[in-house]
């Protein structure tokens, strides 16, 4: 009755199991909004009343804790399960079987994303030799390195504020309104979480180069016009508050256990695609996403234009008829470049044009269609514009690249690096240290990466 993995002294008996299910749980055990992170003990767990400080993020969390008792997750819950550094480099591609990663709770799912981190920089490093060895070039340029990872970095600063909304949100509807329940330890239940996570994947994205003000939160993961695992990391900071709307209907039956760990797993897997020094698969391009279809996805050309919006699997895209093979060379990022590295700038820019846009736009329903209708179109075009107006690619496009001295280039690695380190300690001291403080380290980091933007445009 308890599951697999359950922990010494743990009631075997079923009926006993039962009742300890049933029984309330004890303080900072088995919280239902609890993310893959580990839980944050200011937030009143153990008795310890929570300081007026915290009382945002504990507002948010307390929301994710309704519905406890009889419908609960499990109440005798520990912390994040640990893992071995193999098991995390098979995540990175997931091929963790189901056996290495079903868990009774949402707190006992390792955080696959933060570990992987030492294998982002190794593989970073590795497709930079890979590529000089192939092209003798680089695989990048640093100040759109720097651009992607402070983007990166500026799309994870809410969550050292608040809990992951696709969790809360799941868990709020698992609680709540569920018709019945999978078992979090079945292998089936894990394969259809796979294929049920990579479609709402693909149906959210898919819609987001289709409605005009979700393309302006998503449009940021496209505007490097290079193509590398830098790029992978180049995020937006409002795109995760509309995608978890799609991941809810699997929340009427599949465990957030098991959701948890497949939402982690399909966005690590999109981490190692974003690359040039991959070139073709073989059969496995029949099925899952790979660099080549990817890189199709990320290309300006006209034939790459609103296709191949799969996560891990290909198949979406050729049932629905969004695929294209890879063809042409490739000329990566956005139709219309921004020819910026400041990150604050990437990310509101093309809110700002759509408000513009919508104000010039005459008619109530036109000003409706500039928001909701795909970012080509215009008042008498089709509702994802006209392919005609799309810029022809020449094969002579040059790259946003401002000439700096080379001191200033340097000056801004050393520099990013230790603001690289400051973000790292504040994930790891976050439970220590005040929301001013919090608030006051966040600013600081946001600050410091506009400044490297603008530095590697000489302003």
């Amino acid at each position: 009755a308890m599951g697999k993995g359950s922990p010494p002294g743990q009631v075997k008996n079923p009926s006993a199991a039962r009742e300890q299910e049933r029984a309330p749980p004890r303080s900072g055990a088995g919280r239902e909004g609890g993310s893959p992170l580990p839980a944050h003990p200011r937030s009143g767990e153990g008795g310890r009343k929570v300081p007026a400080a915290s009382a945002p993020a504990a507002a948010v969390r307390s929301g994710a804790e309704r519905g406890r008792g009889r419908r609960a997750m499990g109440s005798e819950a520990g912390g994040p399960r640990a893992t071995a550094p193999g098991q995390q480099l098979r995540a990175l591609f997931y091929v963790l079987p189901p056996g290495e990663s079903s868990f009774r709770t949402v707190e006992e799912v390792p955080d696959y994303v933060e570990k992987s981190i030492p294998f982002f920089i190794a593989f970073i490093g590795l497709e930079f030799a890979v590529s000089w060895v192939q092209k003798r070039k680089l695989a990048g340029r640093i100040n759109d390195g720097i651009s992607s990872l402070s983007l990166g970095i500026l799309s994870r600063l809410p969550d050292v504020l608040f809990r992951s909304i696709d969790l809360i949100s799941y868990i709020y509807v698992w609680n709540n309104y569920r018709f019945f329940e999978l078992p979090w330890d079945s292998p089936w239940t894990w394969y259809l979480t796979f294929l049920g996570v990579d479609f709402a994947y693909y149906c959210f994205h898919r819609i987001s180069h289709e409605v005009n003000i979700l393309w302006a939160a998503h449009q940021v993961h496209h505007s490097s016009e290079d193509y590398n695992l830098f790029t992978a990391l180049r995020q937006s900071v409002l795109q995760k508050y509309t995608s978890w709307i799609f991941n809810l209907p699997m929340a009427l039956f599949i465990p957030p256990s098991v959701f948890a760990v497949h939402l982690q797993f399909n966005l690590l897997y999109q981490f190692w695609i974003h690359t040039e020094v991959v070139t073709k698969l073989g059969p496995l391009e029949w099925v899952l996403n790979t660099p080549s279809h990817h890189r199709v996805h990320h290309g300006r050309n006209p034939y790459c234009i609103d296709k191949n919006y799969g996560g891990t699997l290909i198949i979406w895209d050729r049932i629905f008829g969004t695929f294209e093979a890879e063809d042409a060379k490739v000329v990566y990022g956005l139709t219309h470049p921004v020819n910026s590295f400041d990150p604050i700038m990437l990310q509101l820019r093309p809110l700002v044009h759509i408000w513009n846009t919508f104000w010039a736009t005459p008619g109530f329903c036109n000003k409706l269609s500039v928001i909701c209708k795909g970012p080509g179109w215009g008042p008498g075009k089709p509702r994802l514009g006209l392919p005609e107006e799309i810029p022809v690619i020449t094969g002579k496009e040059v790259p946003f690249n401002p000439s700096v001295p080379a001191y200033l280039n340097w000056y801004a690695v050393v520099h990013f690096a230790i603001i690289m380190e400051l973000y790292t300690g504040l994930l790891g001291t976050v439970t220590m240290l005040s929301q001013g403080t919090i608030l006051l380290r966040i600013g600081f980091i946001i600050l410091s990466l506009t400044s490297f933007g603008l530095l590697m445009e000489n302003r």
